[in-house]
């Protein structure tokens, strides 16, 4: 069968056409169609579920189906946690596994079969995975069919409400790489989080609303509704502290409040500044080991009217990572114990990082570790985040040669 070049670009070209206007229910099968004309057959794609768990498979004609895949333990999994295609010889033909890449962004794996498998396979079937990626990401859009897959428990509604405000939980691009988590997943209210790569600048904000259930939900959408209109509005780091705080203390007057941190950062020369509105310090992490934490002079949560902040500031080095965190984090108390601390949060760091690769490898396995370590209690939410800074040259796009 011809896998040259054209063949590739009339199939992805294909996939692509009919994709437009196709509804979201028959992306699977038209998936599963393109590959079939690759000669592939038992075509899986797997979701993410929001806990970071597992990977879900989709549903639908043409599309093989099956229980929930670990992540941690699967090849599947492997391919997911690092973004790189796998190949699993069997009986029959090869496994092929590819990770679906949005942005940066890790939407699941794509999984199909051949008989054989050579060089212009492997280049199309990447090609492929991208589309399938960036498909699933636009069609997500207006559909719940994909929210449904995903989710693996009951979702409270404060909890629907959170996961429908986040941006995508990882971003990888060549200087700078974020990802983060939300625990319990399933039941989140007033965590939050929001980020922005506008040029040279990654602005970032961790918001925990005060309280528990809805009323936390609604309170974080506000904090995060304001912090994305100051930020758009280009202000600086203080302006954009007294905005939120003004609009909190509005809709919610005096009794109500949230804590926050608001970050820039430089992908360019790595200088953090940032902002601390009565959040827990961030730790600067080096060569897998927590060097400091970020202390910086603080001003009240937002809502409470706080003077002024001052802006703190850090030059990075190369390959530095910031792990931003809600009080959650340290503050669970086992049944009659006492509380995690940030002792032990510092000791889980320095012995999940060397075992882990990337941002998103290594924010969820320090998630699932100190949840395990916490005997797996959560009473008030615990959501991580964590920025590597890379350096060098700034991106930019390449031009394809001529023909």
């Amino acid at each position: 069968m011809d896998r040259s070049e054209g063949f590739g670009e009339r199939l992805l070209g294909w996939l692509l056409d009919q994709a437009h206007q196709m509804p979201p229910e028959h992306i699977g099968p038209l998936v599963a169609g393109a590959l079939r004309a690759l000669g592939g057959r038992e075509v899986s794609i797997l979701l993410q579920d929001y806990g970071q768990r597992t990977l879900v498979p989709l549903t639908g004609s043409g599309l093989a189906t099956g229980d929930p895949v670990p992540i941690d333990g699967s090849l599947a999994g492997t391919v997911f946690v690092s973004a790189t295609p796998a190949e699993h010889p069997q009986a029959d033909g090869t496994r092929m596994f590819l990770p679906l890449l949005d942005g940066g962004d890790e939407v699941g794996v794509l999984a199909v079969t051949l008989d054989s498998v050579d060089d212009d396979d492997r280049r199309l079937l990447r090609r492929l995975a991208a589309l399938v990626a960036d498909i699933l990401v636009t069609k997500n859009g207006y559909t719940d069919r994909f929210f449904r897959a995903r989710r693996r428990e009951s979702m409270s509604v404060a909890a629907e409400i959170q996961w429908s405000l986040l941006p995508p939980l990882s971003m990888n691009t060549p200087r700078v790489s974020v990802a983060g988590i939300l625990e319990p997943a399933y039941n989140i209210a007033g965590d939050s989080l929001d980020y922005a790569l506008n040029d040279d600048i990654l602005h970032l904000a961790m918001i925990d609303a005060m309280g528990h259930g809805l009323n936390a939900a609604v309170l974080a959408t506000v904090a995060v509704g304001a912090y994305r209109h100051a930020r758009r509005a280009g202000v600086g780091l203080a302006e954009l502290y007294a905005f939120m705080d003004a609009a909190i203390d509005e809709q919610f007057g005096p009794d109500q409040f949230v804590t926050a941190q608001m970050m820039r950062m430089d992908v360019g020369t790595g200088r953090l500044q940032w902002v601390n509105a009565g959040h827990p310090a961030p730790l600067l992490i080096r060569d897998h080991r927590v060097i400091e934490a970020l202390e910086s002079p603080g001003t009240l949560p937002v809502g409470f009217g706080g003077a002024t902040p001052q802006i703190s500031t850090r030059q990075l080095r190369q390959g530095d990572r910031v792990l931003f965190y809600t009080d959650g984090v340290v503050e669970e108390h086992q049944a009659g114990g006492e509380q995690f601390g940030e002792k032990r949060l510092l000791d889980t760091i320095e012995r999940v990082g060397p075992t882990s690769g990337a941002v998103q490898q290594t924010v969820r396995s320090l998630s699932h570790t100190l949840m395990r370590e916490r005997g797996g209690t959560t009473t008030d939410d615990a959501s991580l985040f964590l920025v590597e800074w890379r350096g060098g040259a700034a991106d930019s796009p390449t031009s394809p040669e001529p023909a």
